[in-house]
């Protein structure tokens, strides 16, 4: 009779309201160190940095608000601008090479074809390297003493000539080649993936229709590839901006500075040569210009859900 009283009832709404609350708020609390570790060292090391981008920061950090100085002082400086059009030159042929290397070899993989899981084992081998060892691999490969120029002459071929890595003006294209080299098969995985999820029913249809195979894939199937185009360029942009360990370990920046991108000139700046304030501020342009990359993949997400949410 007592455990059915008004009083016991009460008890055991307040206690299995508890339950529930306390169900609610300890995953939250879960994540409260990573939300402050993520605060402390990301954001706030940011906010940091863009500070000193405004002061007249040289060896340390200190506080003397200086306004925009670094920034035009950043923009008088030959070797800033020089990183900025090898920024361009490896960006563009970064990106266009790795995308026409990834769907060619989609394509070629989505034919259904023998040895398929090795094929593709192969191609994403690279990307399991770091950019290190990718580095220091083609490093090896492309010393005119010890790879590839050495290799072709001493099979006869004596005028064969294949210097780049330590010709200033075609050093740029050796980061390409590496760079080409790890990141096609990421590329060719994103393909991969799009072209899986294509209604095999469309192609039977365009088949029946009478049309070959490849106008099927140039007018059908890479139109719809819109969206995985789309990714892929956000995603090889920002990895063209933040270069840094494949330039450190393949030519250290040189010749000269033939191979500076804007984050070997942000270390060289801030680290090497004391001027914290001009490096933070080449730091906070790459962080702005990966900003750029991004806000068009944002935004199309969230006008997706939006989409979605109006459904």
């Amino acid at each position: 009779m007592a455990a059915n009283s008004p009083a016991a009832s009460a008890g055991t709404y307040r206690s299995s309201r508890w339950r529930e609350h306390l169900d609610t708020v300890l995953p939250k609390l879960t994540l409260v160190p990573t939300g402050a570790a993520a605060l402390i060292f990301l954001y706030g090391f940011i906010a940091w940095t863009i500070w000193l981008s405004f002061t007249k920061s040289t060896l340390l950090p200190n506080n003397r608000f200086a306004g925009l100085a670094q920034y035009r002082f950043l923009f008088k400086l030959d070797t800033w601008w020089v990183s900025v059009t090898n920024l361009v030159i490896f960006g563009v042929l970064y990106i266009v090479i790795c995308l026409a290397i990834g769907l060619f070899l989609a394509i070629l993989i989505d034919q259904k074809i023998r040895a398929e899981n090795l094929l593709r084992t192969i191609y994403l081998y690279p990307l399991a390297l770091s950019l290190v060892v990718t580095g220091v691999a083609w490093k090896w490969i492309l010393n005119p003493d010890l790879g590839l120029q050495s290799v072709v002459r001493s099979l006869g071929f004596t005028h064969f000539t294949f210097d780049w890595l330590v010709q200033p003006h075609m050093a740029i294209y050796t980061i390409v080649i590496a760079a080409v080299w790890q990141a096609s098969g990421f590329v060719m995985a994103l393909f991969l993936a799009g072209l899986r999820g294509i209604d095999g029913a469309i192609i039977k249809a365009a088949q029946i229709d009478g049309a070959s195979l490849p106008r099927i894939y140039l007018r059908i199937i890479i139109p719809s590839l819109r969206p995985v185009f789309f990714s892929a360029v956000i995603l090889l942009v920002s990895m063209a901006i933040k270069s840094f360990d494949l330039i450190i370990a393949l030519t250290g920046g040189g010749p000269g500075y033939a191979t500076w991108l804007p984050a070997i000139f942000m270390y060289n700046y801030g680290f090497n040569r004391g001027q914290i304030g001009l490096g933070t501020a080449a730091a906070v342009l790459m962080m702005l210009a990966v900003a750029l990359a991004l806000l068009p993949l944002i935004l199309s997400e969230l006008k997706e859900k939006r989409r979605a949410s109006t459904r």
